[in-house]
């Protein structure tokens, strides 16, 4: 499936080194990231716990990268201000973390802010039919999301396709991203499906040379599309 948009790479940080997060950052912004990915997750919406606003907010005078934040939170919308706030770019909230799905992503845009919709492995596509209008960015997840290093769903395959449609149908300028087990393989098997957006944990920071597993991924997707 043609798609509108180049390919791009989100490493995400759930699988840097903590202990030395900004060199980590700077590494991947110097091997050619297109955004950086941060996963919030809050031990309850999901089975984790992983960072909060505050890590973004000591990031982002380090970064010149798009930040691109994942709220894995319910309720999210008591924190929407606070990650704004923090230097995200862009805001993904889960389908599934409220009934008011469409007026946090209201808010979200209110905030200054790219609002951007996540979507889990059971939910149907259109779930997210009614805020097409709202959002810059589908964030599909193809793993189970609160963990890392998880096998990519090819399951999600055909969601990103009837996702791609809607989207292209609504003349807007929608990125369709996918997160959960991207590699050489799946990265290429999205971006066919019609993803532009790949998000890479391990297949970047478990990889020796940052700049080569970006460039591979990159060219995969690429020779997909």
């Amino acid at each position: 499936m043609a798609i509108h948009f180049p390919p791009l790479i989100a490493p995400s940080v759930l699988s840097a080194d903590f202990s030395r997060m900004a060199d980590e950052v700077a590494a991947v912004e110097r091997a050619g990231a297109d955004w950086l990915h941060l996963d919030v997750m809050d031990g309850h919406f999901v089975p984790n716990l992983s960072f909060g606003a505050q890590l973004i907010k000591a990031l982002r005078p380090q970064s010149g990268l798009v930040f691109d934040v994942h709220l894995m939170m319910a309720p999210v919308d008591p924190y929407l201000e606070m990650f704004a706030e923090a230097g995200a770019d862009h805001i993904h909230v889960h389908v599934e973390a409220g009934p008011h799905t469409h007026r946090t992503l209201q808010q979200i845009r209110t905030l200054g802010v790219k609002p951007g919709v996540a979507i889990c492995p059971a939910t149907p596509a259109q779930a997210v039919e009614e805020v097409l209008d709202l959002v810059d960015v589908i964030l599909v997840m193809t793993v189970n999301p609160g963990f890392g290093g998880q096998k990519f769903l090819t399951s999600q395959l055909e969601k990103i396709r009837t996702l791609r449609r809607m989207a292209e149908a609504t003349g807007r300028d929608i990125r369709i991203g996918v997160d959960g087990g991207v590699d050489i393989r799946t990265a290429a098997l999205a971006t066919e499906a019609g993803a532009d957006m790949l998000v890479a944990g391990t297949a970047v920071y478990g990889q020796p040379d940052y700049e080569r597993a970006i460039a591979d991924l990159r060219g995969a997707a690429r020779r997909a599309s």
